[in-house]
């Protein structure tokens, strides 16, 4: 009894299998996609070619007997990019693909080579913008980021290991990461994506092949992904673009003020009814701040209408803003809500930033 009941069920899980192969089968054909059946390719035919293969080539020094030498460019280096605005031969990749490169070279998924000029680069972000000059460019929508939340879907397009384009899919795995490096302006989305060496400067795309970000950074012992790779999120790359575009570089504004996170016990001790913001800790003299009128003890809350999470928010979102701009400030003062006027100072002068157990001090 026993064994007709054992020789039922495999007869039953071969069955089931043979419907999964068939299920499979269909999956790739026109037929399957029709009904709805999921499958990445449809939406990676019009992405990936967005996204090239970056080549650098650096010059190194080397020893000489007493002296140093200049030899030939002969160090090379891989990395990825996105092509952002096809018209203009505008492509994003990393700061540190292209560091210090004296040849760059850009090669699209239709294997044309091109070489490529550095328009700018800001090592403060990590992102880089480069120029190639082609026609039948294919470029990448950028996704509004604020949409973007923990578990949604993605897939990571680059150039890992040199070996040629690759695509990975994963989840948002967190929002507003930062601390990799504290003198930069990190607002980093961490993913589950498998990132390796040579995804630098590659895409990170939703469902709908926009662009949420730019593929800079893994932590990993070994060098390759441990399923913690973070991206620089599109509005921080928009704005980075901007810059580099009219001047070669960040130009950083500067508030001139030393702020902390407004934590519970800070925000209850002030007597102030808010749940996010920054404190300001001390003011600079003859800075933006106090010729606004920023005081000790404000929590600021909200510049031009975006709203203040903590510190180094407000850190990123002054550092990206021009000199010379006119912003206002939403801040909380004696438990009253105000509204000053501030007008970005110039790159001289240094800002803290920190939470409260520990301030690091960066210019912003």
């Amino acid at each position: 009894m026993s064994y007709q009941i054992s020789v039922k069920f495999s007869k039953i899980i071969a069955m089931a299998a043979v419907v999964l192969l068939v299920a499979q089968a269909q999956a790739i054909s026109p037929e399957a996609l029709g009904q709805g059946i999921p499958s990445l390719a449809p939406m990676l035919e019009q992405v990936t070619p967005a996204v090239v293969s970056i080549r650098v080539s650096k010059a190194v020094r080397t020893s000489g007997r007493g002296s140093e030498q200049m030899g030939r460019p002969y160090a090379t280096g891989a990395g990825s990019g996105v092509i952002v605005d096809a018209a203009a031969g505008l492509i994003i990749t990393n700061h540190h693909v292209v560091a210090g490169a004296s040849r760059i070279t850009v090669r699209l998924v239709d294997e044309r080579a091109l070489e490529a000029t550095l328009l700018g680069s800001d090592p403060g972000t990590d992102v880089a913008l480069l120029q190639v000059e082609a026609q039948d460019l294919i470029e990448i929508a950028f996704a509004d980021v604020s949409t973007v939340a923990v578990g949604d879907y993605v897939v990571a397009i680059g150039n890992p290991f040199g070996i040629g384009q690759t695509v990975t899919s994963g989840i948002v795995s967190a929002l507003g990461r930062a601390g990799i490096n504290n003198e930069n302006y990190e607002d980093f989305i961490q993913t589950d994506a498998a990132i390796n060496l040579g995804n630098s400067g590659g895409a990170l795309v939703d469902m709908e092949g926009n662009l949420i970000g730019i593929n800079t950074a893994i932590i990993s012992g070994s060098g390759g992904s441990n399923g913690i790779g973070f991206a620089v999120p599109t509005d921080m790359v928009m704005s980075v673009m901007e810059h580099l575009k009219r001047d070669g570089e960040v130009r950083r504004g500067l508030l001139g003020v030393a702020i902390a996170d407004a934590t519970l016990d800070i925000v209850a001790a002030l007597e102030v009814d808010v749940d996010h913001g920054a404190v300001v800790t001390s003011v600079m003299p003859d800075s933006a701040a106090e010729k606004a009128g920023v005081q000790l003890s404000d929590v600021i809350v909200e510049i031009d209408g975006k709203q203040v999470r903590g510190s180094r928010q407000l850190r990123n979102m002054v550092g990206l803003m021009r000199q010379d701009q006119l912003v206002e400030l939403v801040l909380y003062r004696n438990g009253i809500r105000e509204s000053v006027q501030a007008r970005i100072g110039g790159s001289s002068g240094q800002a803290i930033t920190g939470n409260s157990a520990t301030s690091i001090i960066n210019e912003f």
